[in-house]
């Protein structure tokens, strides 16, 4: 049997062929730079024989940054669904960033939907990104739109942008009006869980549908349900 034929791991065979260090070697592979057979390859111990190994002509040794991912969560998602795969990656996504299978594990899921509601979903795996959404979420603006059925009550809408309380405390001052006649849009700060629905009910009506749009200054823009885009890194909270 020859050397060629012995299975070997990637990043030992990359050492061979590009002469350089086991490091750098994990490195080219981790970035997605590998291809075995024409198909990329991010593993370092996957195992090679006499298939063809490629290292892409324009590889670095640029270590993969953290992402983040911006997700139009769908309505109809089921636990059993992965929430975010390369092959849902919107074609809106204008960063330029090729997907990695690095970029889809240890992501943190930042100020969660709520049970029953559907759209703006944050994932990241920057730390300064989890971080700021976690510290800050009481001071960052929040913007939905809340279908909603009945007839309000006499100065509901006053109320429901001041006046009405939650879980034992008096809500703060909000932005809510009317889109349609059953559309509210609802911009408020530090929102909890059954906050929009509580508020809803006490001025008569009964929420259908909870839609997020917009996490302070982002928004979900044209994003179809159930894909994803990149963060850009000019983007900010």
């Amino acid at each position: 049997m020859s050397a060629m034929t012995i299975p070997v791991r990637l990043a030992k065979r990359i050492v061979e062929i590009a002469a350089c260090s086991r490091r750098e070697a994990e490195l080219y592979i981790a970035g997605g730079w590998v291809s075995v057979d024409g198909v990329v390859v991010e593993e370092p111990q996957f195992m090679v024989g006499q298939q063809k190994v490629e290292l892409h002509p324009a590889a670095n040794l640029t270590p993969v940054v953290p992402v983040t991912i911006l997700f139009n969560h769908p309505l109809e998602f089921s636990p059993e669904q992965q929430l975010i795969q390369i092959e849902n990656r919107a074609a809106e996504d204008h960063s330029g960033i090729r997907p990695l299978k690095q970029h889809f594990v240890r992501l943190t899921q930042c100020l969660p939907l709520e049970a029953g509601a559907n759209g703006m979903a944050v994932f990241t795996q920057d730390f300064h990104v989890s971080r700021k959404l976690s510290e800050d979420a009481a001071t960052i603006e929040q913007e939905y739109v809340v279908e909603v059925a009945g007839e309000p009550i006499t100065d509901g809408l006053k109320l429901l942008n001041h006046g009405l309380g939650f879980n034992g405390k008096a809500l703060p001052p909000v932005k809510v009006s009317w889109q349609s006649e059953a559309r509210l849009r609802f911009a408020l700060k530090g929102v909890q869980p059954g906050q929009i629905a509580h508020m809803c009910r006490s001025v008569g009506l009964q929420v259908l549908s909870v839609r997020r749009l917009r996490i302070g200054r982002l928004s979900m823009g044209k994003l179809p349900p159930g894909q994803w885009r990149y963060m850009l890194p000019y983007e900010r909270f």
